[in-house]
Parts: structure tokens; sequence; C-alpha cells
């Protein structure tokens, strides 16, 4: 039995990693290309929920809608880079946490008149809603194996992207020296606003998928944001397999934790005071790790080339 609950946590601790590297890598390549620090990409998130909901509401269809929030926003994150935050580019990073963290408000705001102060709910079709047996014995929900799956799909489809294209090129000569592309006549502002779309729509997808296992509410990106920099601070600003490998550790880190270290604390505590400490110290131990990495390596377990050099 133990067994097949460590398995099960280790798939939901992959599933936590997989959401949070759709949101580590679209902020990694803002940061690393814009040097552009963005409070708000949780609100994208969050609008990738809203989205969803609004658009599965209307069209009755859960993929539908899907298949229409990931356009949606990837333009609303073309007109909030081209309205608030072109103009941030040149000022210093204390200004752009403060614009971001007033857009935080304003999204919230915004969201609230639209949609009002009760949360939504995404229904799934039922064959999302089922399980499958992994291994005899072992049910496990469809729509999670699912996200893992479009996680690691999308993880690939991002690392053929900056690999192997020629927007990937540009990608990653402006993560390590952008001023270069800037002489060489390459078109920046049109570059840093499909990045910036481009990290949008992956914040969108994360929302999207989470939506139907959390309560779409207003300032549900706010909670996932810190873990989403604590994970792009241990991969490394602007690595897209740095983001990949810390989101999968710690999204590990934190479901094994939450499950098995209630358990472990019941050896030395009551079992009020191990229910009660064991979320925190799980928690505690992604910081730790962070305070490690950045102890070792400031820049990171995996550093864009060029940096820190």
């Amino acid at each position: 039995m133990d067994g097949l609950l460590l398995l099960e946590q280790v798939l939901n601790g992959f599933q936590l990693g997989l959401l949070l590297f759709l949101l580590a890598a679209g902020l990694t390549l803002v940061f690393g290309i814009m040097d552009m620090v963005n409070l708000a990409h949780g609100s994208l998130y969050m609008m990738g929920a809203y989205f969803c909901a609004t658009f599965t509401g209307w069209t009755g269809s859960f993929l539908v809608g899907a298949l229409l929030t990931i356009p949606a926003v990837f333009l609303l994150g073309v007109i909030v880079e081209m309205i608030a935050l072109r103009n941030l580019y040149a000022r210093d990073h204390l200004d752009q946490v403060l614009a971001t963290f007033g857009l935080i408000l304003f999204f919230n705001e915004t969201t609230r008149l639209i949609w009002g102060p009760i949360g939504l709910s995404i229904p799934l079709p039922e064959f999302l809603s089922s399980t499958v047996e992994i291994i005899p014995g072992a049910p496990y929900p469809v729509f999670r194996l699912a996200i893992i799956l479009m996680g690691l799909l999308v993880a690939g489809l991002l690392y053929f992207i900056v690999a192997r294209t020629r927007l990937g090129m540009l990608i990653r000569a402006g993560a390590s020296n952008r001023e270069m592309i800037g002489a060489l006549g390459i078109n920046i502002r049109l570059l840093f606003t499909l990045v910036f779309g481009l990290g949008a729509a992956l914040a969108g997808l994360a929302g999207l998928m989470a939506g139907p296992i959390l309560s779409v509410e207003i300032g549900m990106g706010e909670g996932i944001l810190i873990l989403t920099l604590v994970v792009i601070v241990i991969g490394g600003i602007g690595s897209i397999k740095g983001a990949f490998i810390a989101a999968i550790v710690v999204g590990l880190i934190d479901t094994v934790g939450r499950s098995f270290l209630p358990e472990i604390l019941k050896l030395v505590l009551s079992d009020d005071s191990a229910s009660t400490a064991a979320p925190a110290i799980s928690s505690m131990l992604i910081y730790l790790l962070m305070a490690l990495v950045l102890a070792i390596r400031p820049q990171g377990l995996f550093p864009p080339k060029g940096v820190g050099k």
C-alpha cells in the first residue's frame, strides 16, 4: 500500500512540477531576455483559468474552451506588453516590480468586476474525469495524466523551438547579449513582444490545466508565482533546461513531503502537531534548497551560456 501511495504522490509531484515549468519557462525567458521583473505573470495564469471557464461555458466543451484560451491569453500578453510594459525596459528593477505589482491589483479588480467575487469551476468531459490503472490496483485520474503528457509535450516543443529554430536562436542570443542582436539589425521590439506573448500563452496553458483541479478564483496566481520564482532561481535565469529540472525537483519535494512528512513526524510529535508542522517543513525544504543553490552557484544550476562568466 505504501508503495502505491508513493507512486501516486510521485506522479502528483511530476504533475505539479510540469505546471510550474510552464509558468517558469515563460517567466525565465522574459527575465533572461528582456531583463524584466514581471510579478504579474501569475495574473496571466489566473486569466488562463478564467478564460477557459468562460469559453467552456459558452461552447459546452472543455477541449474547445482550452483551444480558444491559448490564443486569447497570447493576445492579452501582447496587449499588456505593448501598453504597460514596453516603457519599463529602460527602468530599473524596482520600478518594474512596482508597476507589475500594480498590474496584479488591476487584473484582480478587473476580474472581480467581470466575473464577480465567487470562484468558477471548469467541468471536464467524462473521459477526462475517469481513472486509469497505471499498474494493477493503482488507479490514477486521467486528467492528471493528461497534464503530465501535455507538460512533457510542451517542454519538448519548447526545447525544439529554442534549440532548433531561428526564433530560438534569437531568443538564446538575446538571453546572452541583447545589445548585440539589436546592433545586428534584429527588431528588438517585435522579439520582446513575441517572447512576452509566448510566456503569457504558457502561463495561460498552466492556468487552464490547473483550473479543473483547483478552484478558479481571484488571486489564484499569486501563491504559485512564489514557487515559480524559486524554480527560476534554482534552475538559472533564462534557462529552459534549468527551469524544467528545477520545477520537477520542487514539485516532488512539495508533494511527496506533504504526503509522507506527517507520518514521520508522528513518531516524535502528536498527531495534530505533526499534521500542522508537515506542510510548513515541506515548504521550508524548497527554500532551503534555493538557499543552498544560491550559496554554491549564485547563477543557478543551469545558467545559459555566457551567464555568470
